[in-house]
């Protein structure tokens, strides 16, 4: 243990790599304090609010957007961080900008503008994340972006393919892209932010799931890591049975999640144990340690590929993706036909069609229909 209480492999909060532009310390906040604060006051943090989970925001009021996933995803990291003794603010700060470069409707929105700019570089939402605490945040008058700590900027970046990290390294050599091209892992709190996301969007999209009809608590009962939780909750309290299904559902849930932590918690000990890492450096040449254990990977990948199946590809979900792609297809083109409908910053960029991308990949679900209403005339998702 250092002197700071966390582990020896931990991120040392008081020596991060550093910004890009040095700006001097900001004690007693500590660097990742510091990123943490810049990227709740962005407005693309914001924005989150009003962007698709899998839900389009109209659909109801209830629903998880991108903002209630971020701050699920920041709740279970830090609960992770705690039993590790891992940098807490870096993960939280990982987990509130890890969604931040995510277009309108999900990532329905996504796939269309990567096609729409397939001639111009392509679009990667965990790429648009980076470029947006990087460049187009605009709120410091010394630079462009937050000008965040390398820690968090490689957490943000979670994968990129090796064209874009030989790019991205011909400009910045010793930047967050350099681990993929040459093998290494990120911190141990980006490892850990990766799989609480994972364990908040499976959760939370059953809950959405049966919340909208879409998936029924019967169905979910043929699944194994649920029914052996929806066990326990009868087991535990045996009057849920006669209680309003809600609230069967809502205990399972919480066994469940609890249940992925605390195995994410003991599993990532383990390979901490086996590895014996001798610092933060020292663990990135490592496999990687954060992990699920055997008994808990299978039942996991069971469930996803329900939610995939009956959920994500419900015929209503599809139809409403089929809109949505439409919506930003004709945005793009709409645009790139008149750029005078965009602000003035973004139709005069030098990289015009970037620009389109960066200006739609901005928007949120409402703004975007209404952008496209104003522009074609047409409301597609006219209820």
């Amino acid at each position: 243990m250092n002197d700071t209480g966390l582990a020896p492999w931990a991120v040392d909060p008081w020596r991060s790599r550093g910004r890009r532009i040095d700006e001097g310390s900001s004690a007693p906040r500590t660097e990742h304090q510091r990123d943490r604060d810049r990227i709740v006051h962005s407005t693309a943090f914001r924005r989150l609010v009003y962007k698709t989970q899998v839900f389009v925001n109209h659909e109801g009021d209830l629903f998880r957007t991108r903002l209630t996933h971020s701050l699920e995803v920041a709740q279970l990291g830090r609960s992770v961080a705690r039993q590790l003794r891992l940098n807490e603010e870096l993960i939280e700060a990982l987990a509130l900008a890890h969604d931040l470069g995510h277009t309108p409707f999900g990532h329905a929105g996504q796939d269309v503008l990567n096609q729409c700019m397939a001639d111009h570089g392509g679009f990667e939402h965990n790429l648009q994340s980076l470029r947006v605490v990087d460049k187009l945040e605009q709120r410091y008058p010394e630079f462009d972006g937050l000008n965040l700590t390398f820690e968090t900027r490689e957490g943000i970046l979670k994968h990129c393919s090796q064209r874009h990290a030989e790019l991205m390294c011909a400009t910045e050599p010793d930047g967050p892209a350099r681990r993929f091209l040459d093998g290494t892992q990120p911190s141990l709190e980006a490892q850990i932010v990766n799989l609480a996301d994972e364990v908040a969007y499976n959760a939370h999209d059953v809950d959405d799931g049966v919340r909208s009809g879409l998936i029924t608590m019967e169905q979910l009962d043929g699944l194994a890591l649920y029914a052996r939780f929806r066990d326990e909750a009868l087991a535990a309290h045996p009057r849920l049975a006669t209680m309003p299904p809600r609230r069967l559902l809502f205990e399972t849930l919480r066994r469940l999640l609890s249940a992925l932590v605390y195995d994410l918690i003991d599993e990532t000990h383990r390979q901490l144990a086996r590895h014996r890492p001798q610092d933060a450096d020292a663990l990135r040449r490592l496999p990687r340690i954060a992990a699920f254990s055997d008994a808990v990977r299978e039942p996991l990948a069971e469930l996803k590929r329900f939610l995939f199946k009956e959920l994500y590809r419900h015929p209503q979900v599809v139809d409403v993706t089929a809109r949505a792609r439409t919506v930003v297809a004709e945005l793009f083109a709409a645009y790139v036909a008149a750029p005078q409908e965009m602000p003035a910053d973004f139709a005069g960029a030098s990289d015009f069609h970037r620009a389109v991308a960066d200006y739609i990949a901005g928007m949120t679900d409402r703004f975007a229909l209404r952008e496209h209403q104003r522009l074609t005339g047409r409301d597609l998702f006219a209820l």
